[in-house]
């Protein structure tokens, strides 16, 4: 999963990588070559006492130090930006499908999932990439050199990496099969912390409401626990690793130099050779250190690579038609035919058989009990969700063959539960049409009934709202979006009981100039409380997913007894007459 991942955002990046992969080589042959010198400087020069020679070559060793320092800044410098850059593509390319995903993908990956796959996953494939761009690309170069380099001082010393590099190899792969399974369960830990944080900010005001304090706090700590026990039991092997290569490394020196000691003193060994050899072995376990590190962060960013390849590799149940239409023959025509449709794996749909009509200039009510596919049904005329049986037309047209840009402006959806969106009042209204005056604010906020309260604001159009709304009231915040969806000017206004948070007058006043503003659109309002719908043109009944009775209040109330039973449930029989 990391290869592909990285083989497919590397492909932007190949100028800076061959500037990295050179720059990497120079400063690899400037370490390996410094040894040598080294040894040519103590048996050439220290040893005969030459002058001369040991000023020439010393000078000759800061020169090729001197290249080895820029050259290790610039690969430095290289393998950041391109790291940095991959993972900005990533991220932007998460998002992008994200947005491109339908309601019921993101419901199946969840919020925090999402977060943590797009912030902490892309980090750790963003951190191996530095990792491997700065410490383990000249490892195998170095090693396969070192060695070289190694055997032509001197031969017979060189049976002991014979015996010191399988050692290291075994007690890597050992560390890294204990670290592969931990490092998924951390990521996933992650996610429950995430999700757990993410509950409990959003619903603070329920957990207040009843005390429910102490058993959010044991939530909490126990997944935030969870994480740690899984962290720690990695950060125990992970410890194991320094030391057991430390050990190999020391005790590779120790054998080297008892070994060589007694060459030396034979006379079949220089002491600038035995350095050099000394140096060599300290760069081929170097470059296994620097390998190994990269081992060992490998199956954690191979972990988030495949939750990223997830998402990405994820195709929204809300396709784009082969050739979108991108003009409507009947603009503000809505037509619910023969629609049918059932969540995954449901053994029942929740709609079936549903027919429903709205023309511009006409206000369509659907009405029905908890449960009877009220929102379900606006979800699909604005393509949250696609039918699974019949089909919604839009201006004439199936919406499965619109263009994706030509619906949002076609259709007008307030939801159940209205979102706004941290910034100020002006830039959530702008929402809907970026290129929205002034004027045009202030007059869907009059028809909303929601100018009056943000005059009273400090700063008016320019007030601070906070994410989600969260420093307005809920009746404001339903007003600020039913403001941002007249600022947009759809032909088709979807009100998925948009007026629950309003005082009686409030939602007349408003219905009232609502239905001045929108003489030319359609509209469809979907209610719990009668007193909103019962002036409507027509009014659709919902009962378990079908629609029981279509007409007017009147008529449905002389012939239809799911809707008598609606209206006599808040209103008297005098009342509803």
């Amino acid at each position: 999963m990391l290869i592909r991942l990285l083989r497919t955002y590397l492909r932007p990046h190949l100028r800076p990588l061959g500037l990295l992969g050179l720059f990497q080589l120079v400063q690899t042959l400037a370490t390996l070559y410094l040894p040598t010198l080294n040894a040519r400087l103590i048996d050439d020069g220290v040893v005969k006492g030459d002058t001369g020679y040991v000023l020439a070559v010393g000078g000759l060793m800061v020169a090729v130090v001197l290249v080895q320092i820029l050259s290790a800044a610039a690969a430095v410098h290289f393998g950041a930006k391109v790291a940095t850059a991959l993972g900005r593509d990533v991220r932007v390319a998460i998002f992008e499908r994200v947005q491109e995903l339908s309601v019921r993908e993101v419901g199946r990956f969840g919020a925090p999932s999402l977060i943590t796959r797009t912030t902490n996953d892309v980090q750790q494939v963003q951190m191996v990439l530095l990792v491997g761009f700065t410490l383990a690309l000249p490892a195998p170069f170095m090693a396969a050199v070192g060695i070289a380099m190694a055997l032509s001082l001197d031969a017979t010393l060189s049976w002991l990496l014979l015996v010191v590099v399988p050692l290291l190899v075994v007690v890597v792969a050992v560390i890294l099969l204990r670290m592969a399974p931990l490092s998924r369960d951390m990521q996933e830990r992650i996610d429950q912390v995430n999700r757990v944080v993410r509950e409990q900010i959003t619903g603070i005001r329920v957990i207040r409401a009843f005390v429910r304090d102490a058993h959010e706090q044991g939530r909490f700590a126990r997944a935030n626990t969870e994480l740690m026990q899984v962290s720690l039991g990695a950060a125990r092997i992970n410890a194991l690793m320094l030391p057991s290569i430390m050990l190999i490394l020391n005790g590779a020196n120790i054998a080297v130099l008892w070994f060589g000691g007694h060459r030396i003193d034979s006379g079949s060994l220089q002491v600038g050779a035995l350095i050099a050899f000394l140096q060599y072995l300290l760069l081929i376990l170097q470059a296994a250190i620097m390998a190994t590190y990269m081992l060992m962060i490998m199956p954690r960013a191979e972990v988030s690579a495949g939750r990223i390849r997830e998402v990405l590799g994820t195709e929204s149940s809300v396709s784009v038609a082969a050739s979108p239409v991108t003009t409507l023959r009947e603009p503000g025509h809505l037509d619910v035919q023969d629609v049918e449709f059932r969540y995954p794996g449901a053994q029942e749909p929740v709609l079936r058989g549903v027919h429903l009509s709205a023309r511009p200039g006409e206000t369509t009510a659907v009405v029905g009990s908890t449960g009877s596919g009220k929102t379900t049904l606006v979800n699909l005329v604005a393509r949250l969700f696609d039918v699974t049986g019949g089909s919604v037309r839009v201006g004439g047209s199936d919406v499965r063959e619109l263009d994706p840009a030509l619906l949002p402006s076609t259709v007008g959806l307030v939801p159940q539960t209205p979102y706004l969106f941290s910034g100020t009042v002006a830039s959530n209204l702008r929402y809907g049409n970026p290129d929205a005056d002034d004027a045009e604010l202030w007059r869907a906020l009059e028809i909303a009934q929601a100018r009056q309260f943000v005059e009273a604001m400090p700063g008016r159009l320019d007030a601070p709202i906070s994410q989600g709304g969260g420093n307005v009231s809920g009746g404001q915040r339903q007003r600020l979006a039913i403001a941002r969806a007249l600022v947009a000017r759809p032909d088709i206004y979807l009100f998925d009981d948009s007026f629950s948070a309003l005082d009686y007058a409030t939602d007349a006043a408003l219905r009232a100039a609502l239905a001045r503003e929108t003489e030319d659109a359609a509209v469809v309002i979907v209610a719990q409380r009668v007193a909103t719908i019962r002036d409507a043109d027509r009014i659709v009944v919902l009962d378990e997913g079908r629609v029981v009775g279509t007409g007017t209040h009147t008529e449905l109330m002389e012939r239809n007894e799911t809707y008598r039973e609606i209206v006599l449930s808040q209103l008297t029989e005098e009342e509803a007459a």
